[in-house]
């Protein structure tokens, strides 16, 4: 059984994109993979973040993530500060990975470059997330289009390291799904729907009500000539509707478009369609928000399970390196 593995921040509340583009995916590789999810608290460190919002969030995240979809029973779901060779594979990547390439991250780029006063952690978290992939022996890592850098990344450190110290690492795939993968705002429909800089009205959190969401989705852009057909260059806001529709039902933006004359129609479809699609996590989520030592349980086994795996991968790239074992 191949081995993925994906990871979220715990950066605010997760949203229909997350759900769609993501957390549905993951829900059903777990029936067919050895996966591994894991909220990278660690990563929401590289800006400046209020703990008791840290710990909440991340709590939170595990939450959503049991609500959604993803089992326990199944799956190994963990948090990652709670292994503790994340930081230490870290290290020894670091030491392989070069100042040029971490220049040239995206991220990085968009968010710190030329400012002295920048987090170190946002330089090298890059690093951290190629860790994070490497310590699991991960063979297909879901991504979207903006993580495509950072596996990447993670490829080249795997594929460097074993030249230089011998056969460690597995080198991991990308898999990216096919339906749904990137979400828009309904506001903004040539902006990704975000968890921090997405618009308030142009954003279904996974959580909303039906009333909210009805009220989101009729307020979405569209535009202003009436034809319903699936064209994101000239009518990204009834593209974006028609892709939300598609993937909520199982069917192609072109298969949704040939239904419908209307606007109005469309819309009040969608609302009902992403209504019913998050109704079962909506309940789920309520049902484990009342018992916090469920999801204490949760995360002790998911370490656990999590731990025994990093450790012996962490300790074969450690003596591979020239590191003595300790003990």
């Amino acid at each position: 059984m191949a081995r993925v593995l994906s990871g979220v921040q715990p950066s605010g509340a997760l949203h229909l994109g997350n759900y769609l583009g993501a957390i549905r995916s993951w829900v059903a590789h777990q029936h067919d993979h050895d996966a591994f999810y894991c909220v990278v608290d660690l990563h929401a460190l590289t800006v400046d973040v209020d703990p008791a919002d840290l710990r909440a969030r991340t709590l939170d995240a595990v939450i959503d993530l049991v609500a959604a979809g993803l089992d326990p029973e199944v799956c190994t779901l963990f948090v990652q500060s709670h292994v503790p060779e994340h930081p230490r594979l870290t290290w020894l990547l670091e030491c392989t990975a070069s100042m040029g390439e971490l220049r040239r991250m995206t991220q990085f780029k968009d968010k710190g470059a030329g400012n002295e006063g920048v987090r170190v952690g946002l330089f090298t978290y890059p690093v951290l997330m190629a860790a994070d992939i490497l310590l699991y022996d991960s063979d297909r890592v879901p991504v979207g289009d903006d993580q495509r850098q950072h596996l990447e990344l993670a490829r080249d450190l795997a594929q460097r390291f074993n030249f230089r110290y011998g056969d460690v690492f597995t080198v991991p795939e990308a898999a990216v799904p096919a339906t749904g993968a990137r979400v828009m705002d309904l506001q903004e429909p040539t902006r990704k729907m975000s968890k921090t800089g997405g618009t308030p009205l142009g954003t279904v959190q996974m959580l909303d009500s039906p009333e909210e969401i009805d009220r989101k989705v009729k307020k979405a852009v569209t535009d202003t000539d009436g034809e319903v057909r699936f064209d994101p260059e000239a009518k990204p806001g009834l593209s974006n509707l028609l892709e939300l529709l598609a993937a909520a039902t199982d069917r192609t933006p072109d298969e949704v478009a040939t239904g419908y004359q209307r606007y109005g129609d469309l819309k009040r479809d969608l609302s009902e369609a992403l209504v019913e699609l998050l109704r079962p996590v909506r309940e789920r989520r309520a049902e484990l928000a009342a018992d916090p030592g469920a999801v204490s349980a949760i995360l002790a086994a998911g370490a656990a399970k999590a731990g025994a795996v990093a450790s012996a991968t962490y300790r074969r790239a450690a003596e591979a390196m020239g590191l003595v074992p300790a003990g």
